[in-house]
């Protein structure tokens, strides 16, 4: 029972002030005084004061509400190294049994770490997953909070949480575990391709570790060179981006014996290669209606160095100009094509002829250039299947079609070949997918025999119209029209010139996302996407090895002409293999370097400084071989309900509080000054009051 006095007023508080006011004034005056009948008057006017306030005794009826505790287990991939996962597995279990033995705690187990998004599973975070347990708790009723975690928490507080109640902390593991690690401590997010770029990495060990290390350096897979590294000492490193787009620098050591895991042993620097400008090399034969086209394209590419000559008169026109006004500089045909040559990523002739203008000799030289790497794309016009074709020069052996002669000069609209459709370079080009396609026509084709390559455009009469073909190390395109110029100009609609241009330019430069067979992977959250380009029908699954060695499959399916997509989620944070037939891939899934394996040695003290605030504490669960343990191989405390001034750890011991909080049930009243009682009461007081006055 829980008695309590209440006052319950008759009338309203300030007209119970007005009224009993004068009178208790005059009845203390008459008190003063020593009047007759002085101490009646003042028992009357009390009797008549309790019954206008009307007390009340009230008896309430109330249930203790329990104090809420928060278990939070750590679920993260840290925790299922070694023995950690058992000991968390059989502590939870102890706990959940010593708990249900005190009926005025509600006992909440939160997981954390176990699932989610990648950003969940890079850190642990222990201390946002227990805020969520109390969220909907009153301060008052908050009991306190146990971890089971290896001590790596990532979110842990420096000073004292948000509830007033003790944090205790058990830690799995052991503390003779030892670990050796590598991290980048600087690694720039991009690079010049072909060019060195400068590193920084430490290679870190548990206990002062000192000595040396072998390093493992690879660059997309492949291993570049193994440096020797000083434990604990930041280390320079130069490497050279081989190609445009995504890199993958790695950096791994061995493992060392009794180790407690191998994969923070590797580290991963994603770099973004950047090509230095382009150099392109434009020769026109003659100025005509598309040369501008090719060059205003060229030009508005940012990437793009180029140089652009003309040929405005040929050498056989004799008509008495000096040769100091032909042009303001002369044709440096030999620096060019003979000590400069290899300086050009692409060399494009334009509706080019040969006049002697270039030495017989030079397009010897050009043949090799493409030979050994480099590019060469030929715009051809009515001249290539003239008597001064460039095909009737030492340049034919790079050449992948020789003309017959014959100029179609009639409308058509080109088209993509069932290759061109696959191709990377033609392939979802605006307004192809319609018949006819959405862009203008053309007026003339130049034939050609015996083409070689692929023949990704058909113009007149399903005539080649774009050739792309290998000739040793470097490639050739050929454009066997000049009239690209009307799709510009926005003839009859014009058409996506621009797109086409550069693409092609691009594959010729050999640019990654432009191969015809190539397979990227990348990581997205906890999701590994794969992507393949390829020509043919059907490149079959994709195999995978995980981080940690498991091999799988994945089927990739077609997407579009061309493209073949995959994806597997994926439980495992780090370095993904990916091939495909001849072709291999790497992908990193989840964040690089995630702090969830950066220091992976189980510790007391990232938690001791928020449980000390709140009167708990952290100790290990340290293995036991006693008979007869309730928890079957760990050590754990005994728990004790403990008031809110008292202390919450001891040696062997760790307190919860308790909480005063109840809900109100029922409540009983009893009225003092009602009914006939209070109306007695009252007359008894009146009259005698009038007795001692009558006298």
């Amino acid at each position: 029972m829980n008695w309590s006095l209440a006052f319950e007023p008759l009338i309203s508080w300030p007209l119970l002030g007005l009224v009993l006011a004068p009178l208790l004034l005059l009845a203390l005056v008459g008190l003063w005084f020593r009047q007759r009948g002085a101490v009646f008057r003042l028992a009357g006017l009390l009797a008549l004061g309790a019954a206008l306030l009307n007390p009340v005794f009230l008896d309430e009826e109330r249930e203790a509400l329990k104090s809420v505790v928060a278990v939070v287990v750590d679920r993260s991939q840290s925790q299922d190294i070694g023995e950690r996962t058992k000991q968390t597995d059989e502590a939870l279990a102890g706990l959940q049994q010593r708990l249900g033995r005190f009926k005025q705690f509600d006992v909440r187990v939160v997981e954390a770490g176990k699932s989610g998004a990648a950003e969940e599973r890079t850190e642990t975070r222990l201390f946002g997953a227990l805020e969520s347990a109390f969220r909907d708790v009153p301060p008052s009723r908050i009991g306190g909070a146990i971890m089971i975690t290896d001590g790596e928490v990532h979110d842990a507080l420096a000073g004292t949480p948000n509830f007033n109640a003790p944090l205790h902390a058990l830690i799995t593991g052991n503390d003779q575990e030892k670990d050796r690690r590598i991290r980048f401590e600087n690694a720039p997010r991009f690079g010049l391709v072909g060019k060195p770029l400068e590193m920084t990495y430490r290679v870190i060990g548990t206990n002062n570790e000192a000595g040396s290390v072998d390093v493992r350096v690879s660059v997309n897979g492949e291993q570049v060179s193994v440096e020797r590294a000083t434990i604990g000492q930041a280390m320079p490193l130069q490497v050279t981006i081989p190609g445009a787009g995504r890199n993958i620098v790695e950096l791994a050591i061995d493992p060392e014996p009794d180790e407690l895991t191998d994969t923070n042993n590797r580290a991963i620097a994603l770099i973004d290669g950047i090509r230095e400008n382009l150099r392109v090399l434009l020769v026109s034969g003659e100025p005509h209606a598309g040369e501008r086209t090719w060059r205003n394209l060229l030009k508005s590419d940012a990437s793009v160095d180029l140089v652009h000559f003309t040929i405005l008169r040929p050498p056989e026109k004799q008509d008495g100009t000096p040769i100091n006004e032909l042009s303001l500089i002369a044709f440096p045909t030999r620096e060019l094509f003979v000590e400069k040559i290899k300086d050009f990523d692409l060399i494009i002739f334009d509706r080019y002829q040969h006049r002697d203008v270039l030495p017989i000799l030079y397009y010897d030289y050009i043949a090799e250039y493409v030979e050994k790497g480099g590019a060469l794309l030929i715009a051809a016009g009515p001249e290539y299947a003239g008597e001064s074709s460039i095909a009737r020069t030492p340049l034919m052996s790079a050449l992948p079609a020789m003309p017959t002669g014959e100029v179609v000069d009639k409308a058509f609209y080109p088209r993509l070949t069932e290759l061109g459709q696959r191709h990377p370079v033609t392939r979802g080009l605006d307004g192809s997918a319609t018949e006819p396609p959405h862009w203008s026509r053309w007026f003339r084709t130049i034939g050609v025999e015996n083409p070689e390559g692929e023949a990704v455009m058909k113009g007149a009469d399903n005539r080649p119209l774009l050739l792309l073909d290998r000739k040793g190390e470097g490639r050739v395109g050929m454009f066997l029209s000049d009239q690209g110029w009307l799709w510009a100009r926005g003839f009859e609609g014009g058409g996506p010139h621009v797109q086409l241009y550069r693409r092609i330019a691009h594959w010729l430069m050999k640019e990654p996302e432009l191969e015809e067979e190539r397979l990227t992977a990348d990581g997205r959250g906890m999701m590994l996407e794969i992507r393949r380009q390829t020509m043919s029908d059907d490149p079959g699954p994709a195999q995978i090895i995980t981080p940690s060695g498991k091999a799988m499959t994945v089927k990739l399916e077609r997407a579009e002409p061309g493209v073949f997509l995959g994806s597997i989620e994926t439980s495992e944070i780090g370095l993904y293999q990916v091939g495909n037939g001849d072709l291999k891939a790497l992908a990193h899934v989840g964040p690089v370097n995630a702090p969830e394996f950066t220091d992976v040695v189980s510790t007391e003290n990232r938690l001791k400084a928020p449980a000390e605030a709140t009167g708990g504490s952290v100790r290990r669960l340290a293995q036991s071989s006693a008979l007869g343990n309730l928890t079957g191989g760990v050590t754990l405390p005994s728990v004790v309900p403990v008031r809110s001034t008292g202390a919450a750890a001891g040696n062997d011991w760790i307190g919860l509080r308790t909480t005063d909080d109840s809900v109100l049930k029922a409540v009983s009243r009893v009225p003092l000054f009602g009914g006939f009682l209070g109306l007695g009461l009252l007359l008894l007081a009146l009259g005698s009051m009038w007795y001692r006055e009558g006298r």
